[in-house]
């Protein structure tokens, strides 16, 4: 029997979404096996693969993570969270602040690397007044999971709504005469420390930790600070100038790099060894597969299963997809989510002749603050459990819930609202 191209492109994602749902490995070269399956089934052609692909959502990808992989080997996080916690009144403030610090940092860095930076501080804390790090590491994770949906350069599901919608950097801040994605993320995390104070205020002794981190240069801080000045500048021109963001963070990831072999050749090979390739070409390929799903009408069906669900209710519409977001994004990475529920979002709301932003901004908020609910929602997660267990932490799902579900409930429930009582 001949599968049908529609039965085909669903058939091939439900299985590499299975496949990313139970194994953090190989996600690159799952979604490009799909979609090679895809090419031999004559579902889609090298052509359509091409234009999927939302180029300036890889430019920015690529670009704005080499900065913030330079910006990290430049210690200046580090010796920031060392100021923080030997100015901090007791190890709980001390712990809430390093969290909190690492949320501001996500926001314009890539949320692994944000853990990466601030982790070693926390189990240095925790090592010097004997308490266990495992709270504090998960605070870590679950807040730069959190705050990275704040811009447009803090994590891949920003970049993707950008991408399918146009949005520029200033957009997430103000759009359209309104307030913007960045300040219900900001109030969600607000919310949220309220959870994390409530778990470290027991810790009352006073916080003190060598300061052992010395900056290596000023340079990468300005590089980041050039970027983002640099895309906000040029928000207006970015209608008429095509990829214009992904070509900016590229030409300052391009500087950087130059400048740090001039300096130092070898950490310029490390940064590129050391660079996340399998989730650009995991992204690269989540744009094909999803693609294939639109060509078809998939993303049709499921738009109107949704508001078949929601009885045609524009809040209960709007719930459905946050709450959903939420669970889903719980268990499986919020990246192939996100990029096939955007298209999802604005089907629903040119049905009902709406602007699709309540929708999109809900999808947005639901994935990447669903994924602090659990150990394997989110990458920083899984990085920051691997990191405890290498020193003898073993931390199970619950103990992970037990401070991720209240959290991400509570920073979901606050942004959404603002969401909704503004752009409902």
């Amino acid at each position: 029997m001949v599968l049908s191209p529609k039965i085909a492109v669903i058939g091939v994602f439900c299985v590499v979404y299975v496949f990313l749902a139970v194994s953090h490995r190989f996600k690159g070269l799952a979604v490009w096996v799909g979609a090679g399956i895809l090419f031999v089934l004559g579902a889609i052609t090298p052509g359509d693969a091409l234009s999927s692909i939302n180029w300036n959502v890889m430019g920015i990808f690529w670009g704005a993570l080499i900065v913030a992989e330079l910006f990290v080997y430049s210690k200046v996080p580090a010796y920031l969270a060392e100021w923080l916690v030997n100015r901090s009144t007791s190890v709980g403030m001390a712990f809430l602040l390093v969290s909190a610090l690492s949320g501001i940092i996500s926001a314009f860095v890539e949320n692994v690397a944000t853990v990466l930076i601030v982790a070693p501080v926390a189990l240095a804390i925790a090592a010097r007044i004997r308490v266990s790090p495992v709270p504090l590491l998960i605070g870590i994770a679950i807040s730069s999971n959190l705050q990275g949906a704040a811009t447009l350069i803090g994590d891949p599901p920003s970049m993707i709504l950008a991408g399918y919608t146009g949005m520029t950097f200033n957009d997430f801040f103000f759009f359209q005469g309104r307030m913007s994605i960045f300040f219900a993320i900001e109030l969600g995390a607000l919310a949220s420390l309220i959870v994390l104070y409530v778990i470290f205020r027991g810790h009352r002794e006073r916080a003190r930790i060598p300061p052992e981190t010395v900056i290596e240069s000023w340079v990468p801080t300005g590089l980041l600070a050039g970027m983002t000045l640099a895309l906000a500048v040029s928000s207006g021109a970015a209608a008429r100038i095509p990829n214009l963001g992904g070509i900016i963070c590229m030409v300052f990831a391009v500087a950087g790099l130059v400048w740090q072999t001039a300096r130092q050749k070898e950490r310029s090979l490390t940064v590129l060894k050391n660079f996340d390739w399998e989730t650009t070409f995991f992204l690269a390929g989540i744009f094909v597969l999803v693609g294939s799903l639109v060509a078809h009408g998939v993303v049709n069906d499921i738009a109107d299963k949704i508001a078949r669900l929601s009885g045609g209710s524009v809040f209960a519409t709007y719930s459905l997809l946050v709450w959903l977001s939420v669970f889903v994004s719980a268990f499986v990475d919020n990246v192939p989510y996100v990029t096939a529920m955007i298209p999802v979002g604005q089907t629903i709301a040119a049905g009902i002749g709406m602007s699709p932003y309540l929708f999109l901004f809900g999808v947005l908020i639901g994935a990447s603050i669903g994924g602090n609910i659990t150990p394997i929602g989110a990458a920083a997660n899984v990085v920051a459990v691997g990191m405890l267990r290498k020193r003898g932490h073993h931390t199970n799902f619950f103990e992970f819930a037990r401070i991720g579900f209240p959290f991400s409930v509570i920073a979901v429930a606050v942004a959404s609202a603002f969401i909704w009582g503004v752009w409902g």
